[in-house]
């Protein structure tokens, strides 16, 4: 790390320091908000959850070698270095700040309701054909994740691409602040944390607000396959760009073809006229839009067509995100990190693919606001619609997915009220061969699902 000494972290964040004078000037080693995490020489900051009082830690931070600690609570006289602030909170939020200003390097911003964090790998794929990139670390993407990716940041480091995830009015500032991007990235703008956001008029608000941070100079990329984010004009004298497959898009794909769950082969169109064919090795139409952002965010930060189309096509995947996953008797699709209404269509799209029977695990999807239930019966229809084999819906909301899915009398549909019911019957339901797709919120802790199909 640099630049974070005792004093110039105090300054960042409005604190008042107890201490020795003496240790101001001392640089600490990394910052840190698990105390079972703290290593010599850190910055401790004190950020209490739900179920805890962080501040119960401080003396075993201090015994692991804490340099100094970030505290809202007045500790009174101690033996040790602190910094004293209003919140703990904020004040990890203005030292990220401080510690990206240290760097020049070009960031990547993305946000949108479904897709964040696969855009955030496909950009990340073809930017490191070019500069050392970082990245968010898996799904750190909120007011605690974004500073701890930022933290991980190293001289050697060109380039940076930053997930920004919000559920409420007046976070994503909070967060862009911190991020500076010199690109925004939006995916789109679905029907995510419509608890809290009510309208999708609401959530593009709020998702926008990310440009209000973009830096002088820096570059709009919009999805102009949604109807809401075609329409954006001008933001602080600077024209989106878009990417689709639509005639409005300057990123165009087209000679779409599905390859199965091996993926998809498209040829992608520059702005300059140029193109090139390539095979998006994720399957799932919207891995095409995802292919489109990297492209777009490349050719922004001065890739060649050869670069993007390596980045493309070397995209690794991720467990519980589109993953397939291939057993002796199984074909799994692992797409269960997280769930709304559109992606889960996406994910069935996907599963549409496969060769052979088409089995959906589906759980509930949260944060829909007073439609959930009609959202979950919709998807269970579409299930029915696209004649998926067999339906297994778990959870209480679920239960509305099964009735949807009912609709077809040749789609098999089963509700269970929990895992344990599902997995009881599991192998009297699925049979060698089958194509699986297990997806639902992130609260229903689906991975454990995968790893018992990967036993079958």
């Amino acid at each position: 790390m640099k630049n974070l000494t005792l004093e110039n972290i105090t300054k960042a964040c409005c604190g008042t320091y107890h201490g020795d004078p003496a240790k101001l000037g001392q640089e600490v080693t990394g910052v840190v908000i698990d105390s079972r995490k703290v290593e010599a020489g850190n910055l401790f900051v004190a950020i209490d959850g739900e179920k805890f009082n962080a501040h119960q830690f401080i003396p075993d931070t201090i015994e692991k070698g804490a340099l100094c600690v970030v505290s809202h609570e007045d500790l009174g006289e101690t033996d040790f270095p602190y910094i004293l602030v209003e919140s703990t909170g904020q004040a990890l939020l203005d030292i990220a700040k401080l510690y990206r200003d240290s760097f020049d390097l070009k960031v990547v911003g993305i946000t949108g309701s479904v897709g964040k964090t696969s855009t955030k790998e496909m950009i990340a794929s073809v930017l490191s054909q070019k500069y050392k990139t970082h990245k968010t670390l898996g799904n750190f993407n909120n007011e605690w994740g974004l500073p701890l990716t930022i933290f991980q940041l190293t001289e050697e480091h060109e380039a940076a691409v930053l997930e920004m995830g919000v559920n409420h009015f007046g976070e994503m500032r909070r967060l862009s602040s911190v991020a500076s991007p010199d690109v925004c990235v939006i995916t789109n703008i679905g029907v995510a944390h419509l608890e809290f956001f009510k309208t999708r008029e609401g959530i593009l608000q709020e998702k926008s607000q990310m440009i209000q941070d973009m830096k002088s100079g820096g570059s709009i990329l919009l999805n102009g396959d949604d109807d809401l984010l075609a329409k954006m004009g001008p933001v602080k004298g600077t024209q989106p760009v878009f990417f689709g497959t639509g005639e409005n898009c300057q990123f165009r794909a087209d000679n779409i073809e599905p390859l199965g769950l091996r993926g998809t082969a498209c040829t992608i169109h520059l702005p300059d006229g140029s193109f090139f064919a390539c095979v998006v090795p994720l399957p799932g139409a919207h891995m095409i839009s995802n292919a489109l952002a990297g492209a777009a965010a490349g050719y922004t930060l001065g890739l060649t067509a050869d670069e993007i189309k390596a980045g493309i096509e070397g995209l690794p995947s991720m467990p519980g995100r589109n993953n397939i996953i291939r057993t002796s008797r199984l074909m799994i699709l692992d797409d269960c990190y997280n769930a709304n209404p559109i992606s889960t269509r996406a994910a069935i799209d996907v599963l549409d693919m496969a060769i052979g029977r088409k089995v959906a695990i589906l759980g509930n999807m949260g944060e829909l606001g007073d439609k959930e239930l009609d959202l979950h019966r919709e998807v269970g229809a579409y299930c029915a619609e696209k004649g998926i084999d067999v339906v297994c819906a778990i959870g209480d909301l679920a239960k509305s997915l099964a009735e949807g899915a009912s609709a077809n009398p040749q789609t098999e549909t089963h509700w269970f009220e929990t895992k344990a019911d599902f997995l009881s019957v599991m192998n009297e339901i699925i049979r060698d061969g089958d194509n699986v797709l297990v997806k639902a919120s992130h609260g229903m802790w689906f991975p454990e699902l995968v790893e018992e199909l990967q036993k079958f």
